[in-house]
């Protein structure tokens, strides 16, 4: 005979723990109208899959928030931005997780979750705008983005310049002063963090390999190991699924052999 259904949902205590963590006294609508996949998702996402790995809560929500922003999640990434606010993630790393995915995701897709944000901080009152956090000038942004680059990526920058075609060799200053010098240099999360979210987003947008692996090669040089990469991974597994989980070991395993 078929089971019955009695719409009951039965969640472990790590799951319910998990989530009360992020979202105290949340009333899902979802548990009223799709049970089952509460249960299974729930049960999986905020149990099995954080039990796996190191990282800390804060971390898991902030390349969370990245990699939803990358998704186009505009739904899921409100509710994160509450989590994280919730946990201890401030608003100004919350704009910088915002701010460092335009040159990576694109402004087009980007401005609707700024106006989402900013409408979840009025909520919370939370005056806008913060604080600025950058860190360089018209003047200076080619020089400090380039240092920042070698720094990260060391002498591959060089020879992306000597190998690029003039008429595209304004692409690669573009890199150096906008991408690094307008963003990554900026105040309020540091150059680790940075590269953790970074990687998060690439791996969420999907056919972005060649970076991908350019960005564990980066995230290996300023102390994000191996494993703390598969960690990050794995974390966005239940937001990214499984083909582009897959794509992105790949990519760890061609770039860090076992």
């Amino acid at each position: 005979m078929p089971k019955m259904n009695s719409n009951k949902i039965i969640l472990t205590k790590a799951a319910i723990e998990n989530h009360e963590e992020l979202w105290p006294d949340y009333k899902s609508k979802a548990k009223e109208t799709d049970p089952e996949l509460i249960e299974v998702f729930d049960n999986w996402a905020f149990d099995e899959v954080i039990s796996v790995s190191n990282l800390e809560t804060k971390t898991r929500v902030m390349i969370i928030l990245a990699s939803n922003i990358a998704s186009q999640a505009l739904t899921e990434y409100k509710m994160f931005v509450n989590a994280a606010l919730n946990v201890g993630v401030t608003p100004v790393e919350v704009k910088e997780i915002l701010y460092q995915s335009v040159p990576y995701v694109g402004i087009a897709k980007v401005i609707d979750f700024i106006y989402a944000t900013n409408e979840i901080f009025k909520e919370r009152n939370i005056a806008l705008p913060l604080e600025g956090q950058s860190t360089t000038t018209k003047e200076n942004r080619l020089e400090k983005g380039l240092a920042l680059q070698k720094d990260i990526f060391g002498e591959m920058i060089d020879k992306l310049y000597e190998q690029s075609p003039k008429n595209q060799l304004h692409i690669q200053q573009f890199l150096s002063a906008n991408c690094f010098g307008d963003y990554l240099t900026r105040n309020g999360l540091d150059v680790r963090t940075r590269e953790l979210l970074t990687y998060s987003m690439l791996i969420s947008m999907g056919g972005t390999e060649s970076q991908v692996k350019g960005h564990i090669r980066g995230n290996v040089k300023v102390g994000n190991d191996k494993q703390r990469l598969i960690d990050v991974t794995t974390q966005l597994l239940p937001y990214i699924g499984y083909p582009r989980t897959l794509n992105a070991l790949n990519c760890l395993n061609e770039v860090i052999p076992e």
